[in-house]
């Protein structure tokens, strides 16, 4: 039988009958679209609680003992079972009755039950609570990282960072909230697209402003330890390193929501930063361990120090393994001889506090 060239069965469309009698028109393109939809975004939640929980389990079982007392291990602990909760909510969406063909083409939400309505809502509050937990680490690390900075830099970089952590903070709770309300009575007074987009770019503002304290800092420290002929490679190319890359891959994440038209990009922005943060310590600590199995008593290379000096070990248990105290980190007007040990001294605070992290 010959085909019809007018007719395009992939075009066609067929009728759904709501509860009232009303005839809903729906072509096969549309339904297409709709399944193709909740697959992508099926499997971009699931990569992501894949992800979260294995590193999860990593993290809780290579972590020392004496480590897991530490504020930041528990708050990164915290975001990733808040993020492995929030993808495994995001999962259950498309197995319940809310991603329905019927109820979602009527929008005949009768049979959705009083759980999975507030199974969404929850999904909603973990999200503005691992954005809580993630700034909340991030300023904590900041601290960590400048503790040899000046006073007065410090406390300028510790308000802005507050001031723009809050910022982001303060514009999830208000989608939050004005989010939950939309789930619980399917209606909003005011579109929500510009208060999720305000959201989204203040958080990512916030994520690269973060790491780029780290960057810089870390950064100026590197050149510091090259100059004094300190090695080459380290935990701080390590914190570096997982600086960059938690300031870059996130950031392409954010922007490719925008011009990519793939579901819910997004969302493996907090993800990605909850992933990285205690990836960054994990491995900056088993360099470190290395590295003091391997050289127990490290020198600069035979550099002489001062006039008339011998060369000897710059590295001691006093600077390497001292507490981190104001005292220890104040510094005082040296002479010639006495700079390359206070830039020592710093330097390896900056490296002990990113491996107590």
């Amino acid at each position: 039988m010959a085909e019809n060239p007018f007719f395009d069965p992939f075009a066609q469309s067929f009728t759904l009958v709501a509860g009232d009698g009303t005839a809903i028109n729906i072509t096969v393109p549309e339904l297409d679209a709709f399944i193709l939809y909740s697959v992508q975004i099926s499997i971009n939640y699931a990569a992501q609680l894949g992800a979260s929980l294995i590193f999860l389990i990593v993290l809780l079982l290579l972590t020392k003992p004496d480590k897991r007392k530490s504020p930041i291990f528990m708050i990164n602990s915290v975001a990733l079972l808040l993020n492995v909760l929030r993808m495994l909510l995001q999962c259950l969406y498309f197995t319940g009755p809310f991603s329905e063909a019927y109820a979602y083409f009527s929008v005949d939400y009768s049979r959705v039950t009083g759980s999975d309505y507030a199974n969404q809502v929850a999904i909603t509050v973990l999200n503005w609570m691992l954005l809580v937990c993630v700034e909340v680490s991030l300023l904590l690390q900041v601290r960590v990282v400048c503790i040899t900075v000046l006073d007065f830099y410090k406390r300028i970089i510790y308000v802005l960072s507050t001031c723009i952590g809050g910022i982001a903070i303060a514009f999830r709770l208000a989608l939050c909230i004005e989010n939950s309300k939309y789930i619980l009575s399917l209606k909003s007074q005011f579109s929500l697209e510009w208060l999720a987009s305000a959201a989204n770019i203040t958080t990512s503002i916030s994520i690269c402003w973060f790491c780029l304290v780290f960057v810089i800092k870390l950064g100026f420290a590197m050149w510091q330890r090259k100059k004094l002929n300190m090695g080459s490679y380290g935990p701080m190319q390590i914190i570096f390193i997982m600086g960059c890359q938690t300031l870059i891959i996130p950031a392409i994440f954010s922007i490719i929501e925008y011009f990519v038209p793939l579901p819910s990009m997004d969302s493996n922005v907090l993800t990605l930063v909850a992933i990285f943060l205690p990836l960054s310590s994990l491995w900056a600590s088993a360099s470190v361990d290395n590295r003091r199995q391997g050289s127990p008593q490290p020198q600069l290379g035979g550099k002489m120090l001062g006039s008339g000096g011998t060369a000897g070990p710059l590295l001691d248990d006093r600077f390497l393994n001292g507490p981190l105290s104001p005292s220890a980190t104040t510094t005082t007007e040296t002479n010639g001889s006495d700079a390359p040990e206070t830039h020592v001294r710093d330097l390896n605070l900056d490296l002990e506090a990113q491996k107590n992290g």
